[in-house]
This record gives structure tokens, sequence and C-alpha cells, in this order.
């Protein structure tokens, strides 16, 4: 049975060289013999169900020894033709905003401007903003105009 296991870590970095933690994790993933692909917020790795488990441990002692503050994994099965196809590492910004919408309870568009301008702050800490077209998203998923997104942005900024 072969799996596919998806783990990111944080704190996630935007812009520049991915973290110490980032790369750490996905340097242990190769060492163990799996198939890496990596992406700017987190690692895909593919292998036999046998040597991916028993890499796990190695991977996420790797990525915590160097600097992550969460690590997350996802597994799934590569060989069921039934299951769900696995994540992208592009739908990084859909697991970010679904992520702060738990931690703030509630859709970001049914937030008041105060809590908008919360979840804003807590996507731009994540590194949501370092991903191609965040803004638009994030203004589509807040109901609000990208201009809007940029002067929250810009608001904390100051």
């Amino acid at each position: 049975m072969r799996l596919e296991a998806e783990f990111t870590s944080e704190p996630f970095h935007g812009e520049g060289s991915p973290p110490e933690h980032a790369v750490a994790a996905r340097d242990a993933a190769a060492e163990a013999g799996l198939d890496t692909d990596f992406g700017p917020l987190g690692t895909l790795a593919r292998g036999e169900a046998k040597e991916l488990l028993e890499a796990l441990p190695a991977i996420a002692k790797a990525a915590l020894e160097g600097g992550a503050t969460r690590v997350t994994l996802q597994l799934r099965r590569a060989d069921d033709p039934g299951s769900a196809p696995v994540v992208e590492l592009n739908d990084a910004l859909a697991r970010l905003i679904a992520d702060v919408e738990r931690e703030l309870g509630a859709k970001l568009g049914d937030l008041d401007r105060a809590g908008k301008q919360r979840a804003v702050r807590l996507l731009r800490e994540r590194g949501a903003f370092g991903l191609r077209k965040s803004v638009s998203s994030v203004a589509d998923a807040l109901g609000v105009t990208r201009f809007t997104v940029y002067n929250y942005l810009n608001r904390e900024a100051d």
C-alpha cells in the first residue's frame, strides 16, 4: 500500500527563504527515501506505507528541533481510487482561512469590522499573504474589497 503524507510546520514565513523547520522536515523525508514535493507552506511525501509511517517521527522531530511550534499531518492512501484526492499545497490558503474561521468561531464574512481586522492579522502572521492572489481570495472570504484588505494590512504595519 502506498501512502501520501502532507505535513505543514509553523510559524509560516510569507517571503524569502523557507523557514529552517520546513527545510529540516523536507530533508528528513528525503533521507527516509520518500518522494517529496516542497511548497511554501508544507511538504507532500509519498512512499510505501511501512517506510512512510516509520519516517513520520523523524520528520516531526526534525521540524520541531528546527524551530517549529506546530506540525500538522494529513495522511491518505495513494492507491485507493475511491478516496478523495490529496489536498494540493496550492490549497494552503483555503486551509489557513478555515483555521482562522475555526479560531474566531465564524466565517470571515460574518465577522464585524474588528473581527475582520483580527482575521487579516492572523492570516498575515501565518504567511497567507505570501501566496499568489491571496489578497483577492481573502477579500472574497471577508466580503470586502482588496483595497480594504490592503488597508487592514497597512494598519497592522503602522
